[in-house]
């Protein structure tokens, strides 16, 4: 069976297009299974969405998107309940499917923390349970506020319908419990209570659900309490948010707390240690799966010591401490009706194959990614085939096989368009590398004359992570750009002193009105005002995401500064490209499509005409009492008393910019062992050099 593209073997532009089309599949996939519990496709397809998304962000983070899966949780509450703020975000977990990855997972916690190999790193193992998570809040030991994941730091308040749950105590028992704790946990069905159910309501003659996760969902978010008080629900405690008081030091240790206070806590859960100790847990969890009463979808490995947990911290919206090794995926065989052609931001052509929808572990799958044109080609994929679905491990959903039948034979092989199906029918070009080699992407020529990449620009303008307009979501701005009403950012702005002297109204659209339309014309107002980091994101250059925006922005500090910048490195200022390049995680890709927007006319011009609508902030920096507040700060050699990303990390903390190159413009050096041409040049420059432990006695007073 032939295997996708590697993704050691992808192009940058070849990546980019992967990530765009990624981000576009999950943000549909989260809207669907969060919002309205009917997930279109099944976790583990999911979990494949999501690895390769991390993973070709690893490979590439100056690729990583405004709207990059990796930076959310979830997808945002529902408007049918009232929103709550957790105290401490829900974040995810990172995810793996060998004993390889848990192996890489422990090596990565054990090179982190700089412990001897000597030493055991032990872990708690968890059963992973398929159901729906949420935050219960208590106040001197009362149940105060619940509430569902929502998008990881604003849930929906669904207090009421906890408090219908057997398992979940009105007041905490036992003692030792802080003044202030948030428990977290699932909520699920138990697998001959979910059949009960589905029995009894198939009697009725009413609906019945797909699988016991659904049916979980559907019943905790039911408007009326008393319905879900019906439902066979039950909790496992195994977490907790936001805290007043530490109160415990090991992760098996805060789970019998957990269940000292009146929680039932999985009994499967165990402490192991090393790697044969996480395989052999989970070769006896896949093995159990079957005899349980539960549904699980892997085992969640934490570091056990919550002060090692501490110090791992975070990368991104992933804890460093734990993990989740998911149980292997299915597959199945169905027809493919047809291949769709969808157009990204950037003119990239992905074909996407219609399928008849097949159901697969519990979710139906209608439509999979096949790549591009040479994916199409080397497995010989022709429409009418029968094709076999599969839930990869380290890749997306993908069409792994034909069956090579005579009917297949007889079928032309798939032409991949040479034509972009948008109205203007551009050419389609194959995409080359600087030095000239042909990728494997297709690119629509039309650029922003191509009405699918300006509806893409608008998008990702108004996406979560850049402004975030409510209420101009995709529906309506696409029917605003079709009816010639905003064609570029600028105009959004403008909307409403156009619909003044209009006389066709806004408000008298289709499904709008006087109350909508004020508050979409509120909602733009309110964000005429914006953060420098959201301006930057905003304008879709190329390879410039959520990251690396930040850094910019930091790095000029005010949206003038920014844009000067940017026309010199523009018009080639060996200089300004320089100090672009020295801040940190920003490089050559980087600069040159910087260089390819600015120098660009039009892109200047629909750049101005925004910021001519904006109050742009300027950039905060996280301290300004520190000694090192808004100073430049570069690590070079080897560090002795921290890792390099803890030593970076606690600068940010403290208000310095950290960079990754030594210029005139650099503050600090701080050298360890084996620092070699930066720290030569620090010297030349005449710049504040010491070793690591004169940076640690000089950042002590302001180190809490």
């Amino acid at each position: 069976m032939p295997d996708s593209p590697a993704i050691d073997h992808l192009t940058q532009a070849e990546a980019e297009a992967e990530l765009e089309r990624l981000a576009a599949a999950m943000a549909e996939a989260d809207r669907l299974y969060f919002q309205h519990d009917a997930p279109s496709i099944s976790d583990a397809e999911y979990d494949a969405l999501k690895r390769r998304n991390l993973a070709i962000e690893a490979r590439f983070p100056d690729l990583v998107r405004a709207d990059s899966p990796s930076h959310r949780v979830g997808a945002a509450p529902s408007e049918q309940f009232a929103p709550v703020a957790h105290g401490a975000p829900m974040l995810s977990l990172d995810n793996a499917f060998t004993d390889e990855e848990v192996d890489e997972f422990a090596t990565r916690v054990r090179r982190f923390l700089r412990i001897d190999p000597l030493i055991p790193i032990a872990f708690c193992a968890e059963p992973k349970i398929d159901g729906l998570s949420a935050n219960i809040r208590y106040e001197r030991g009362v149940l105060v506020q619940g509430a569902t994941r929502g998008d990881g730091r604003t849930g929906e308040d669904i207090t009421q319908n906890l408090r219908t749950l057997k398992d979940i105590p009105e007041r905490l028992a036992g003692e030792g419990w802080p003044e202030l704790i948030e428990i977290r946990g699932e909520v699920y069905m138990e697998l001959a209570a979910f059949a009960a159910m589905n029995a009894a309501l198939e009697q009725k003659g009413e609906r019945t659900y797909v699988n016991p996760r659904n049916s979980a969902a559907g019943s905790l978010r039911q408007l009326d309490p008393a319905i879900t008080a019906t439902r066979p629900l039950r909790f496992f405690a195994y977490a907790w948010g936001e805290i007043s008081a530490p109160f415990a030091t090991t992760q098996m240790e805060a789970l019998g707390r957990l269940e000292s206070w009146g929680f039932r806590v999985n009994p499967l859960s165990q402490r192991v240690e090393g790697a044969e100790g996480l395989a052999a847990v989970y070769a006896a969890m896949a093995k159990a799966r079957g005899a349980l009463d539960f549904d699980i979808d892997g085992v969640v490995f934490k570091v056990d010591r919550l002060d090692w947990q501490d110090r791992l911290g975070f990368v991104g919206r992933v804890p460093r401490w734990a993990i989740a090794r998911k149980f292997p995926p299915e597959q199945a065989q169905t027809t493919l009706e047809g291949i769709d052609i969808q157009v990204g931001r950037t003119g990239a052509m992905t074909p996407v194959a219609r399928l008849k929808a097949v159901f697969v572990g519990g979710a139906t799958v209608a439509n999979v990614t096949l790549h591009n044109a040479d994916e199409i080609a080397r497995k010989d994929v022709r429409i009418g085939d029968t094709v076999i679905v599969q839930r990869a491990g380290d890749v997306i959903p993908q069409i792994a096989g034909v069956i090579d039948d005579e009917a297949h034979k007889a079928r032309a092989p798939y032409d991949f368009p040479h034509i972009c199906p948008c109205p203007l029918k551009t050419p389609v070009v194959r995409e080359t590398t600087g030095g000239g080699a042909e990728t494997v992407v297709r690119r629509c020529t039309g650029e922003l004359a191509c009405p699918f990449q300006k509806i893409e620009h608008l998008k990702h303008f108004v996406s979560r992570k850049a402004f975030d307009i409510e209420g101009l979501g995709e529906k309506q701005l696409t029917a605003f750009y079709e009816d010639g009403l905003i064609h570029e950012p600028a105009d959004i702005f403008t909307l409403e002193e156009r619909d003044k002297a209009s006389l066709k109204k806004l408000k008298d659209r289709e499904r709008a009105g006087d109350l909508s339309t004020k508050n979409l014309f509120a909602a733009i107002h309110a964000r005429r005002t914006v953060p420098l980091e959201r301006f930057i994101l905003s304008l879709g250059v190329r390879h410039v995401g959520e990251t690396t925006a930040l850094t910019m922005a930091r790095g000029y500090g005010s949206a003038d500064a920014f844009l000067k910048a940017m026309d010199l490195v523009a018009a080639g200022d060996e200089e300004a490209k320089a100090e672009l390049d020295a801040m940190d995680q920003v490089g050559e890709a980087v600069i040159e499509a910087a260089a390819d927007y600015f120098g660009e006319d039009h892109n200047r011009r629909v750049v101005q005409n925004l910021y001519d609508q904006l109050q742009v902030l300027d950039a905060a920096q996280p301290k300004t009492d520190t000694p090192v507040a808004g100073k430049t700060v570069v690590f070079t050699g080897t560090l002795e008393k921290m890792t390099r990303d803890e030593a970076k990390a606690q600068a940010e903390r403290l208000g310095a910019k950290v960079a990754s190159s030594v210029s005139k413009k650099t503050d600090i050096v701080v050298a360890g062992p084996g620092a070699g041409s930066k720290l030569k040049l620090a010297a030349e420059l005449g710049l504040q050099t010491m070793n690591e432990d004169e940076w640690l006695a000089f950042i002590k007073p302001s180190v809490p």
